[in-house]
């Protein structure tokens, strides 16, 4: 018994039929073959499934498709121009904050929700932002760097 859910994904309306239980990260890998949306836990302990669900940023391995009826949801494959990187990725990029790349969507998505703060987060309150966010291979401070500098490019916190 499927239920029709309907959101925009990457700014583009889609509609598709799905089982009640579907997870909004099985939705975007599996029927809209969004794979940059990595699934490493299945608990929403990880952070690499983290996409934005109108601005805020979301564990998809722990949300239901359903559940998202209606909103704007951003993935990694939707946060660049058609040409380039967004200044967030762009940022990871040239100060190293990414290695293997499995949690590199996740943090960028999560870094990107903090522009919309009233003033740019410290060193501190980046760390807190990414909490729940696991890189593997690299340490954090790297991370950091680059969040601070893709914030700037973006034009600092709102």
């Amino acid at each position: 018994m499927g239920i029709s859910v309907s959101m925009k994904v990457n700014g583009k309306a889609v509609t598709a039929e799905v089982e009640p239980r579907t997870l909004l990260a099985a939705f975007l890998r599996e029927t809209l073959s969004l794979t940059g949306t990595h699934v490493g836990c299945d608990t929403a302990q990880c952070g690499a499934c983290t996409v934005l669900v109108d601005g805020r940023s979301v564990k998809s391995c722990n949300v239901l498709a359903v559940q998202v009826e209606g909103s704007s949801v951003t993935t990694i494959e939707g946060l660049a121009p058609a040409e380039g990187l967004h200044p967030m990725q762009a940022a990871f990029k040239r100060h190293h904050g990414l290695q293997c790349g499995f949690c590199t969507p996740g943090m960028v998505l999560s870094a990107v929700e903090l522009a919309a703060r009233p003033k740019p987060p410290t060193d501190g309150e980046i760390r807190e932002a990414l909490d729940g966010n696991f890189c593997r291979c690299t340490g954090y401070q790297n991370i950091v760097r680059a969040v601070k500098a893709g914030l700037a490019d973006m034009g600092g916190a709102q």
